[in-house]
């Protein structure tokens, strides 16, 4: 049977004006930013493009995300995680945590605690992809979420905020954040909008975020927001007042 061309992916890379090749180096390029590498190649986006392959690997489609800021299934695609790990091109088996290991996750319903933040997006200027993360507390008033990030020696200057509302599983709200003055973006101050979904188990919130560029274009990406302590003591707070890169 004659494989389907995957028209929502080649429509994304042509509105982008990116060449397959160019497509392919960004994604391994988001691939060396979120620490789980790939071989994307020219042939690679060529076979998803043709319809030759639908279902890729996960670290393809978190790259894929990354660097597009949508997920993989509206850009025609499908994550291809098989349990007898047979399969061909793109296939990865995941295998279950052990059943002795837990993820943190807060008390049902309440949310306050120490969260860490972490979202993607591409620079045009210096052609790649990056992820920005923080720790930050997060106080909850009702169904308002107040996330104001942990002020740390490594990284001053760098404030994030985010004013959010929860409505059953869904997390609506705006994020602002001022750059370091003696960081790349010279202290700019950035601002959008924030729609996540928060997990089954309460411990971890994705979705995505849209806002403007320095050249006052509209960008959206990845935004995820992972639980770690209900503590927001004084000595919590001291030592979670690092760079959460430190973690990688």
């Amino acid at each position: 049977m004659t494989p389907t061309p995957n028209a929502l992916l080649i429509s994304w890379r042509r509105s982008q004006r990116l060449t397959q090749e160019e497509l392919a180096r960004r994604i391994r390029q988001a691939g060396e930013m979120t620490g789980d590498r790939n071989t994307a190649s020219q042939r690679t986006i060529q076979r998803w493009e043709r319809g030759e392959v639908t279902r890729v690997q996960t670290r393809y489609a978190r790259a894929l995300e990354v660097v597009t800021g949508m997920p993989v299934q509206s850009l025609g695609l499908n994550l291809d995680v098989r349990p007898d790990g047979t399969g061909g091109h793109d296939v990865r088996v995941v295998d279950p945590p052990p059943a002795s290991v837990t993820a943190p996750r807060p008390a049902p319903g309440s949310y306050g605690g120490i969260w860490l933040s972490s979202y993607g997006y591409y620079s045009g200027r210096r052609e790649r992809a990056y992820e920005g993360r923080h720790f930050v507390l997060l106080t909850q008033a009702g169904p308002r979420l107040l996330v104001r990030s942990i002020q740390t020696p490594e990284l001053p200057g760098n404030r994030l905020s985010m004013d959010l509302d929860v409505d059953g599983t869904i997390v609506t709200g705006t994020w602002r954040e001022e750059t370091r003055t003696d960081g790349y973006y010279r202290g700019a101050v950035y601002h959008g909008a924030v729609q996540m979904i928060i997990s089954p188990t309460g411990g971890e919130m994705v979705g995505k975020w849209v806002g403007f560029s320095r050249e006052l274009k509209i960008n959206s990406g990845p935004w995820r927001l992972a639980f770690r302590t209900a503590d927001t003591s004084d000595r919590s707070l001291r030592e979670y007042a690092r760079d959460p890169d430190r973690e990688k």
